[in-house]
């Protein structure tokens, strides 16, 4: 089927992938379909003038008119785009189309003779530079790269931690914070919890940055700008850290839940809401909700855990049962067959005997709180921490 491209109507195309190919010359049609072989996850799209006949053998998308029409379809469609055209006249064709570097999808240029792939748009949100790396390496092309922190080897401030699941909390001082990175001013990065690996470059961190465990040690640096890594909430006098400062949010709470048959999710959230708020935690740090696996369908904890985009962890009476406890209960095990749910879940989840929280019941639901530690691991001693 061939798409035609009229103005004022957006065309409907057959979205299979996460990445669009488009080219619109002889040349940039067989870079298209060598890089569609060379790469899983690529819809290709290209000039009907073009065509070899094996088009839908091989779920290749053509269009006639001009390609122009074709982005307002493919801009909200797709995680990247590929585009065989010249980087001036992609750039005029998309402008129309930004909105936010975060929700904006990824969009890499090749030149006509297969020769450069540029990252021209959302290279690190929208993961253009990494797939100006993929295509480069599919096809043998040099990738070209323009963000100041690839470049240099450095942190990347709005990717800080993204692998681990990181969040920052707020964008506000993502630029300024990015700039004074990059321009090697003093950076203090201070970290309380989470992955402690995420200095990924071969070379030693910059002199200019360093590690610290409390924000006392950071402040007392006098930096120029900071990261800070914790899962707490943060007091009026600490918060003026962040004057030109990002606060990121790693995924190491861990919740243990049980609860009564039919408790409502309104009910789970009130209770995690407020438990969260007296240990001073972020509810941003939550990574997973722990429990016995009778409540592996119940309604109230898989409607908060898949609002939150939690982990659902359950475990059986047995796997609970070779966890010590405090306050073993005989009416718990007559009724689960374990003699406590939500202390030895995340006893068992963290791998920690210590937690934040050992228990509380209100109303329906009974709770402990629990954090990862990675204090202990090589990779946090050899960061310097």
């Amino acid at each position: 089927m061939t798409i035609s491209l009229e103005e004022g109507v957006i065309p409907v195309i057959r979205q299979q992938n996460d990445y669009a190919i488009v080219a619109i010359t002889k040349h940039g049609v067989e870079i298209a379909r060598k890089l569609n072989e060379q790469m899983s996850g690529t819809d290709v799209y290209y000039m009907s003038k073009f065509v070899k006949g094996d088009e839908e053998q091989r779920s290749i998308q053509m269009f006639e008119g001009s390609v122009r029409l074709l982005f307002p379809a493919l801009f909200p469609a797709y995680q990247g785009l590929i585009i065989i055209i010249s980087l001036g006249a992609v750039v005029r064709m998309i402008a129309p189309l930004l909105k936010d570097k975060k929700k904006d999808p990824g969009v890499v240029v090749i030149d006509d003779n297969g020769e450069h792939v540029i990252s021209v748009l959302s290279g690190h949100l929208g993961g253009a530079n990494e797939l100006t790396h993929e295509v480069a390496a599919a096809i043998h092309a040099r990738a070209v790269i323009t963000t100041a922190s690839d470049v240099q080897k450095t942190i990347p401030v709005d990717l800080f931690g993204r692998r681990f699941g990181w969040v920052w909390e707020s964008a506000d001082k993502l630029t300024p914070v990015s700039a004074a990175v990059v321009n090697e001013e003093r950076i203090a990065v201070i970290q309380e919890s989470g992955e402690p690996n995420w200095w990924t470059h071969e070379r030693p961190i910059p002199a200019n940055i360093r590690r610290f465990t409390s924000i006392s040690e950071g402040r007392a640096s006098e930096p120029n700008a900071v990261l800070l890594i914790t899962h707490r909430l943060l007091g009026l006098e600490e918060e003026s850290i962040l004057t030109n400062g990002v606060l990121y949010r790693p995924k190491v709470i861990i919740l243990g839940i049980g609860c009564n048959r039919g408790t409502s999710a309104d009910e789970i959230e009130q209770v995690i809401q407020l438990t969260l708020e007296e240990l001073s935690f972020s509810i941003r740090s939550v990574k997973a909700v722990c429990t016995i696996d009778l409540k592996k369908d119940e309604v109230g904890l898989l409607e908060v855990t898949r609002n939150h985009g939690w982990e659902f962890i359950t475990y059986t009476p047995e796997e609970l049962n070779t966890v010590t406890v405090e306050a073993p209960s005989e009416t718990v095990y007559q009724f689960t067959g374990a003699y406590a749910v939500s202390e030895p879940a995340v006893k068992l989840y963290t791998g920690q005997d210590k937690l934040a929280l050992v228990k509380k019941k209100s109303g329906n639901v009974t709770i402990s709180v629990g954090l990862l530690d990675f204090t202990g691991s090589a990779s946090f001693e050899r960061g310097g921490l």
